[in-house]
Parts: C-alpha cells; sequence; structure tokens
C-alpha cells in the first residue's frame, strides 16, 4: 500500500519552488513533461506523490494556490501544463500586496473553502494520506497569510496528519518587501502551532552557494530553486524509492523535533559542484558528510556560526547512492571524535541516518530548455538539523526589525 503525500505551493515564491520539485520528481521517475510514463520500471512507489489516472497519465497530487493570477497562469501555460490537473490550480483575482492581514483575512479567506474543497478531494483519492508538505515564503503576503490559514485549516481538518513546510524566510540582508518583518513575525507565530517540521531557506545564504561552488556570477530564482529541489527531492527520496534504511515524514518529526515548539530545521546538500569540476574532486562519504556540516554549506545564512557554540539536538543524515550503512556509521563516529559537531549534552546520540541507492537525476531536459546546474555524483547526502542557531534567525532578522518599525507604528495602518 502506498502512502500519499499531499503538496501545496502557496504564493508565487512557492509556485516557483514547486515546480521546480515536482520537475525534479519526474526526472526521477522517468516521467515527462506531458504526465506520460515511458518508463515502467519504477516498482509503482512513484504512487506516493503522483496519482495515476486510467490513461496512464501520472498526476501530481499537488494544489497550486495563489491569490492574483499571473503566476497560476504561468503554470498554466508553462511547460508542465500537461502534468498538472487544472481543477487544482487556483487562484484569485486580487493579490494579497505582500500585507499578512490581506492573505489571512480580507482575500485569504474568500478562497479557503475552495482550497479545502481540493485538498479534500486529493484526500479522497488516496489510500492513507502520510502528510502534507507545504511550500511557501513567510515574507511577503499569500505565502505567509494564506499560507498560515490553510495550515491551520489541515490542523483542524486532518488532525494527526503531519505537516512539514518548506519555508523561505527574509534573508539578513538582501530584501524583497520593506514590510517582511512584519509578515514573518505573524506568520512564524502560525508556524510554531501548525507545523510539525519547518525546514527553513533563505535565499541570501543559496545566492551564496551559487556564486561560490557553481560559479553562477548572476544566480537568478530558477537557479535558487534547482538547489532547493534537490535538498527535498533527498529527503523524499525514500518515500519515493526503496532503500535500505527508509525515512518516512513521521520519523523526520519523531528524530528531529524534541519539544513541538523547536522544530526549525537548518539544511545542506553535498556535494555541490558544477559539472566542469565535478571530474576533479574526490566524493568520499566522510568528505560530503563533512562538507554538509559546514556553515557556508547550508541553506540558511549563519554569519557567525560557532561549532563550539551552537550546539544540535538533532541531525539526520539522508545519503542516496552508493553509499553502505557500514560507512555511514563509521562516518557518523568519525564526526563525534573529531568534534566537527557539538550537541546538546542531553541528547547523547544525535544521529538518525537515512540511505537509499537511487541518485539525485539531473533535470537536463533539451525539450523543455532545462539545464541543470549541478553535476550528478555517485554519492551525496543532505542533512537536515535541529540547531540552535535558528534563533538567530528570528532575534536578529525578524524581532529586531520587526521592534525597530513597530516602535514608531510604521506600516500598522495596513495590517488593521
Amino acid at each position: 500500500m502506498v502512502r500519499e503525500v499531499l503538496t501545496i505551493n502557496v504564493g508565487q515564491c512557492g509556485i516557483q519552488m514547486g515546480n521546480a520539485v515536482w520537475w525534479q520528481y519526474m526526472k526521477e521517475h522517468g516521467i515527462d513533461a506531458t504526465g506520460k510514463n515511458p518508463d515502467k520500471s519504477d516498482d509503482g512507489s512513484y504512487g506516493t506523490f503522483f496519482e495515476e489516472t486510467g490513461m496512464g497519465q501520472c498526476v501530481p497530487r499537488n494544489v497550486t494556490v495563489d491569490l492574483e493570477p499571473t503566476v497560476v497562469d504561468d503554470v498554466r501555460q508553462g511547460f508542465l501544463q500537461k502534468a498538472f490537473h487544472p481543477e487544482y490550480l487556483i487562484n484569485g483575482k486580487e493579490d494579497a500586496a505582500n500585507n499578512f492581514a490581506r492573505g489571512h483575512y480580507t482575500v485569504g479567506k474568500e478562497i479557503i473553502d475552495t482550497v479545502s474543497d481540493r485538498l479534500r478531494k486529493l484526500v479522497d483519492n488516496s489510500d492513507n494520506v502520510q502528510g502534507f508538505v507545504m511550500n511557501h515564503a513567510v515574507g511577503g503576503g499569500t505565502g505567509s497569510g494564506l499560507g498560515a490559514l490553510i495550515l491551520e485549516r489541515i490542523a483542524v481538518d486532518y488532525r494527526k496528519k503531519s505537516k512539514i513546510g518548506f519555508e523561505v524566510y527574509p534573508a539578513p540582508a538582501l530584501s524583497t518587501c520593506i514590510v517582511e518583518a512584519y509578515n514573518a513575525m505573524l506568520s512564524t507565530h502560525w508556524l510554531l502551532d501548525h507545523t510539525e517540521v519547518s525546514v527553513v531557506l533563505d535565499n541570501e545564504a543559496i545566492y551564496g552557494i551559487c556564486q561560490k561552488k557553481l560559479d553562477i556570477k548572476r544566480p537568478d530564482y530558477s537557479d535558487l530553486n534547482i538547489l532547493i529541489a534537490k535538498t527535498v527531492s533527498s529527503m523524499t527520496a525514500s518515500l519515493r524509492f526503496e532503500g535500505e534504511l527508509n525515512v518516512d515524514l513521521n520519523e523526520f518529526q519523531t528524530n528531529l523535533v524534541p519539544f513541538p515548539r523547536l522544530h526549525f530545521m537548518t539544511s545542506s546538500i553535498a556535494p555541490v559542484t558544477s559539472a566542469e569540476k565535478s571530474g576533479h574532486e574526490a566524493h568520499s562519504v566522510n568528505d560530503i558528510t563533512d562538507h554538509s556540516l559546514q556553515p557556508p554549506n547550508m541553506l540558511v545564512k549563519y554569519t557567525d556560526f560557532d561549532v563550539a557554540e551552537d550546539k544540535y539536538m538533532a541531525i539526520s543524515l539522508n545519503y542516496r547512492g552508493d553509499v553502505k550503512s557500514k560507512e555511514a556509521n563509521a562516518t557518523v563516529q568519525w564526526l563525534k571524535q573529531q568534534n566537527k559537531v557539538s550537541f546538546v549534552e542531553w541528547c547523547p546520540t544525535g544521529f538518525k541516518v537515512g540511505l537509499n541507492g537511487t541518485v539525485a537525476k539531473s533535470i537536463d531536459d533539451d525539450l523543455n530548455g532545462t539545464k541543470d546546474i549541478i553535476a550528478v555524483p555517485q554519492r551525496a547526502v543532505t542533512m537536515i538539523g535541529n540547531n540552535v542557531a535558528v534563533s538567530r534567525v528570528f532575534t536578529e532578522r525578524i524581532t529586531k526589525k520587526f521592534d525597530l518599525m513597530y516602535s514608531q507604528r510604521a506600516f500598522v495602518h495596513w495590517y488593521v
């Protein structure tokens, strides 16, 4: 029996991120852009994320929501237009205008019933839903406001199901919106109660990785999304392929969340090398694991990360490709001996390991003009860690800026 995972993309950021992730999944399962699956070598485990119709079409179990039509129209016109079910592409007429209150109350409440109706349909088409994945940003209006509203609704309708969020937080120096401190603050308040695991991402860190590691002088959002897609795909690989040591959605929660509110994760991926350099680098299991724990490789920017002070509460290492359990365990021992990571004293073991034999596929495709920016390695690792340093994302980026603005009551009249 397949245990399904339903994905929800909210707002422009969430939709563009979600599309990259779906394209990555489709490549890995040999599904083409029209949703046909010529390659039946798969054992049917793609059923977790795709629903197969009578016509042999594989339709993503996905709902795309935005409060304004342009981005959803891009999906309807884009190269994946045949893959997605048109009924699950939902858009409103006027957008949330970077305002949490509009996304959550004014405009959001008009569309929420449609969204929960579509979700109900997806759930009815499934045997046994394992959980929900939500892609959104917390700095804008739709992603934060409507995203929080949808999460709240899921929490009410499907009590016990786990919800994993991939949240793009405001970066320390790059800002796309003046009031993002307000939106992020309000949004985080909801996320504390309504997601089981939140993976914190930030654009500045991913720009840094693209520039330093992949030599892309001026990365654009599609480059960033490819990196995020690789990470998400490695997190869900064990749901989609048989592996030596599988990790399901609930296991992330059980192993990474010591207390319900401390569920904001730091993630990283290794090795990240461009195709030109990939032939000249050795990727031993020790190397890639060490790389994945270096602050510059994390998808959240920590300027002053201190290995001794910034302790981990738990780490999940998900290996893909040619990695044996013996090597993985030896690597974990080596990390502890070399003091590469430090754990809080009440969490002595600290590591969870997942192994999966299927490597991530390249998304190079001449038909649709998608170019991959990362060389596909023989073995790769994704690190998802619960580190105390994430508190600085909230204190320095959000609350500090929030206090500065709120002390003057700047922009507050838009929210009341």
